[in-house]
């Protein structure tokens, strides 16, 4: 994709970043710059990173040239603000979805997505595809046959997923918000690790019709990256609500998160925890989540050690049986969908296949027993968040892993499903419960790991209540006068060179 030299670029890349989405959005609707204006920026953005991150597979030039051409409402909130889509969820009409995959190369979407309509009427113009591992079964987006995402503030680790292009564009100054989806940590990982903001939603707020709307759906959750709390909110406002036929009742809070997230909240109970069954995080990242709950007692907050009294190897347990199950299906459906009986060795990454040959003719049982452990979480997590209203969390057990490191990819051929599923967890302890229980996770870029790469630190909290993580969140970001990450930008970055 070269670089951006020779492409027009409606302003300089350091006054490009000073933008978040809404005031992109205001200066549209004041007459100062046009969709096509921002989307050729975003372009040129690409062209200049992507060589050396490798995050976005695709750009779709058509949208670049007129931003309105696949039903984009230019009269949205986000008012033809660029948006890129991850290769994983909601489907674009007419175009490719490959989701990581060899075996999806070529497959291209028959219809939009429910939910891609609501990003189009919130004006957000879907102008290319991020990158994602295999299915998003892992947390990082490396096959060398494919491709290899490399993290903006040092290449040679890796950019998490399985949001993984996504991380990287809207942490190196690509854009300000892009798509993401999260089944056990996969907008919340890259979040933490890039240094954005990622929130899950609980349940009940994003749709995923046409598709699923049964566990599966309850489990994995849609979502975006920003670098500002305002633009998370303007999204989940503007594109929240279920399609006809859920399966599952669809709600809405008492205001838009938009107004409510210029009050701040009030004096919340706030725990920190990190040991979790078999898993607790390094002593320094220890250190870092107690700095963080020491500045959230700075802003008026009351903070102490808590854990939820559930039994975390059960709960792991049934994480790990929803993977394989559901996995095991989806990868054998994609297969016939791809015109053969079932997959074979090759076909997929090691550990994919692995999945696959594990889970696809699993008993009831194991749903059912999966079923039970899901219900058991959400009702110790309900019972812990009585007495407290948030629960601060590391992003990770460990420092962010190289690139390469097959104990946490799907390229990984030694190990048993069961075994890699623990080493998996091991790292990722603190995100794939909140999709379990069905509550709300934030990840914040508000901390770092030894070797100065970016720490996030997850805010939790009870069913519905998404809007007060978004207040609290707003609060820090006040506090710290805009300035995540201390104020430092990645290596990698358009404002760099």
């Amino acid at each position: 994709m070269g670089n951006d030299v020779g492409m027009t670029m409606v302003m300089s890349w350091d006054e490009w970043v000073r933008h978040d989405a809404v005031a992109l959005a205001d200066r549209v609707r004041k007459g100062e710059l046009t969709p096509a204006e921002l989307a050729a920026q975003v372009a040129a953005g690409i062209a200049k990173v992507n060589p050396t991150l490798n995050a976005v597979i695709e750009v779709f030039d058509d949208v670049v040239a007129d931003p309105q051409k696949d039903g984009m409402r230019a009269d949205g909130v986000f008012a033809g603000v660029p948006y890129l889509m991850k290769d994983l969820g909601p489907t674009l009409t007419g175009r490719k979805q490959e989701m990581g995959a060899r075996l999806m190369q070529g497959n291209v979407s028959a219809a939009d997505s429910y939910l891609t309509g609501r990003i189009r009427q919130a004006g957000l113009n879907i102008m290319g595809r991020t990158t994602t591992p295999e299915f998003g079964t892992c947390g990082s987006a490396e096959n060398p046959d494919m491709y290899v995402t490399h993290n903006p503030w040092d290449l040679a680790f890796t950019a998490g997923g399985s949001s993984s292009g996504t991380g990287a564009s809207v942490a190196a100054g690509v854009l300000p918000i892009s798509h993401a989806t999260d089944g056990g940590g996969s907008i919340r990982i890259p979040a933490g690790i890039n240094g954005n903001i990622g929130l899950k939603v609980s349940r009940g707020v994003f749709s995923s019709a046409p598709g699923v709307s049964d566990l599966t759906a309850m489990v994995s959750i849609q979502g975006c990256h920003t670098r500002s709390v305002r633009d998370t909110a303007a999204f989940v406002d503007a594109c929240r609500g279920g399609a006809p036929g859920e399966f599952m009742p669809y709600w809405s809070p008492a205001e838009p998160y938009g107004d409510l997230i210029k009050r701040d909240p009030g004096k919340l109970r706030i725990a920190l925890s990190h040991h979790w069954g078999d898993y607790s995080a390094t002593p320094h990242i220890v250190d870092q989540l107690q700095r963080a709950g020491k500045f959230l007692e700075g802003l008026g907050h009351v903070v102490d050690w808590a854990t939820p009294d559930v039994d975390f190897p059960a709960a792991f347990a049934a994480q790990t049986s929803c993977y394989i199950t559901n996995g095991a299906q989806n990868i054998e459906r994609l297969a016939r969908l791809r015109g053969y009986a079932k997959p074979a060795p090759g076909m997929v990454e090691p550990m994919n296949y692995k999945i696959w040959e594990y889970g696809i003719d699993l008993p009831y049982t194991a749903r059912a027993g999966m079923q039970f452990g899901c219900n058991t979480l959400s009702r110790g997590f309900g019972a812990f968040f009585q007495d407290w209203d948030v629960m601060l969390t590391p992003i990770s057990t460990s420092t962010t892993h190289r690139i390469g490191t097959l104990d946490y990819i799907t390229l990984n051929d030694t190990d048993t499903v069961l075994d890699w599923f623990h080493k998996l967890w091991g790292m990722y302890a603190y995100t794939p419960l909140g999709n379990l229980a069905g509550i709300p996770g934030v990840s914040l870029p508000m901390a770092t790991h030894e070797n100065g790469l970016p720490l996030g630190i997850q805010a939790l909290s009870r069913q519905a209540n998404d809007g007060l993580l978004l207040q609290l969140a707003a609060q820090i970001e006040r506090a710290l006068d805009g300035k995540w990450n201390g104020g430092r930008v990645p290596g990698v970055h358009v404002t760099h060179g």
